[in-house]
């Protein structure tokens, strides 16, 4: 019982943001981590300078951290995009320019879990164009994390601050798994499972997790109201991670809420539960 005895990871684009990228991996290992993870973090570009990618790699490999999970470009994040893939357009052309460069990237360190963000509905334009162009970028997408051994995961958000995105419930998102692994034949898409965004869609978690933990490739936590860290709100994340781990899931679990301090938020979980085993 209890969070020892799953595998932690920190979210470095919500926590620690008040320092600069290349600082955030030696943050986190210093607070006990040796895992984390990211949103893409160029939100200007999906095609940064090699440069770049090369500094971001030095940081996590002289941190000592490992990057378990990694989003292709989703636009501006944090902020009022929600992806690309389904997007027409530029915002589609620079999800494609993407996919190499973040496969690439994740393959030179380690990392096996691509997250590709659904992407809003746009005023005007037709939702099945929209679906359509999502599945088309979508194999893509699973095609090179295959290449690379990672997976691809397609991640549910909730409604009432992601009222424009589509994937809000954890069916909606299964159905896209299924059908970019029927596109695609390779069976490496999965479903990221967000407690924090199912339970403010107001979903049974506990249902959806006995019904779903084997097609689950990730998991986030953030408590609820007010995606704090666990205690600050009412969920029972302790208890939902055992049911998790009951049902069969062993993968890392980001830690993806927000907090004015990170290092000061992490009392919840004891030192000895924070390096990945």
């Amino acid at each position: 019982m209890g969070y020892p005895d799953q595998r932690f990871d920190v979210n470095l684009s919500i926590l620690f943001t008040e320092l600069p990228l290349l600082e955030r991996p030696a943050a986190a290992a210093a607070a006990g981590f040796t895992a984390v993870e990211l949103w893409w973090p160029w939100i200007d570009t999906p095609t940064p300078e090699q440069g770049e990618l090369d500094a971001l790699k030095q940081a996590l490999d002289d941190a000592g951290t490992r990057l378990v999970g990694l989003n292709f470009y989703a636009g501006r994040l944090p902020g009022p995009d929600r992806g690309a893939v389904s997007v027409p357009g530029e915002e589609s052309d620079r999800f494609r320019a993407n996919i190499d460069v973040a496969a690439d990237f994740a393959a030179s360190v380690g990392c096996t879990a691509l997250n590709a963000l659904y992407g809003n509905r746009v005023e005007g334009a037709d939702t099945a164009v929209q679906d359509e162009l999502a599945l088309e970028n979508l194999v893509l997408a699973a095609r090179a994390a295959h290449r690379v051994g990672a997976i691809l995961l397609i991640e549910t958000l909730n409604r009432p601050e992601s009222p424009l995105y589509p994937l809000v419930s954890a069916p909606a998102a299964i159905e896209i798994v299924d059908r970019v692994d029927a596109a695609t034949g390779l069976g490496n898409a999965r479903f990221l499972l967000d407690v924090y965004h199912l339970a403010m869609n107001g979903e049974d978690v506990s249902g959806v997790i006995a019904r779903y933990a084997d097609r689950t490739g990730h998991v986030q936590i953030a408590d609820m109201p007010g995606r704090g860290a666990p205690g600050t709100g009412e969920l029972p994340l302790e208890r939902l991670l055992d049911e998790l781990r009951e049902a069969g899931y062993d993968g890392y679990v980001g830690l993806e809420y927000k907090a004015a301090d990170a290092a000061a938020s992490f009392d919840w979980l004891p030192v000895e539960a924070r390096a990945a085993r």
